[in-house]
């Protein structure tokens, strides 16, 4: 008997997403309305002048899964503007788009809410990559932006591997060789009160309490 085979070929359902833009500079918001609704993808789009202008917009069944949003806006700021935008459409999420690469607003922006910051000059088709990201669950950071969010919570190199001055290295050597306060002193030339101010620094940065604490550090290799 022939086996007969049954082959299923199925099309990728086309992600699609409904954007709202938020931008005050006309000339700006023109240009984003235009080239989203050249993009097959996206099926509703929403553009206000103003966050105001936009919750007027939105009292319907029907919301954005996306917010372009500046910051500088008339009125309700951006960022004021994604705390109100979370507590009433939790669901919605947010990229900032704006001029702005400051370290204060990056971080009261993403504190507030927002999924996503892109600084205005990225190529559109770059920021239609970050919308669809974000509609898929993602995130997304410019470049440059991304690298201020990483250096602001990752410690220098430095400061994680050398905590200590070279004075305070030579400080903790003397330690680990028994030397007494005055036999420190007298080693590195400076004075007994000197060897005591190191010491306090030394205890303060590797947050100990003795010396003894001090050595063990050494002797684990952690200094």
């Amino acid at each position: 008997m022939q086996n007969d085979q049954f082959y299923s070929i199925i099309e990728p359902t086309m992600q699609t997403v409904k954007l709202a833009i938020v931008e005050d500079t006309r000339s700006v918001r023109r240009n984003l309305e235009e080239f989203f609704h050249r993009q097959e993808e996206v099926t509703d789009i929403w553009s206000a002048g103003s966050m105001e202008e936009f919750f007027e917009q939105i009292k319907t069944e029907v919301q954005p899964d996306v917010i372009l949003c500046d910051i500088g806006l008339p009125g309700m700021n951006g960022i004021e503007g994604i705390k109100k935008i979370k507590s009433l459409f939790p669901q919605i999420d947010v990229i900032m788009l704006t001029i702005f690469n400051d370290s204060d607003r990056i971080f009261k922006s993403l504190c507030a809410g927002a999924t996503g910051y892109a600084l205005k000059g990225t190529p559109l088709q770059e920021i239609m990559k970050a919308v669809l990201e974000i509609k898929a669950g993602g995130s997304y950071m410019s470049p440059s932006i991304a690298r201020k969010v990483i250096e602001y919570f990752a410690p220098s190199r430095n400061s994680r591997q050398d905590p200590l001055s070279p004075k305070e290295k030579q400080i903790v050597r003397a330690l680990t060789d028994g030397l007494s306060y005055k036999l420190i002193a007298d080693r590195l030339t400076i004075s007994i009160g000197t060897v005591r101010t190191h010491i306090k620094n030394i205890y303060r940065k590797l947050h100990v309490n003795s010396k003894t604490e001090v050595i063990n550090k050494v002797i684990k290799g952690e200094i």
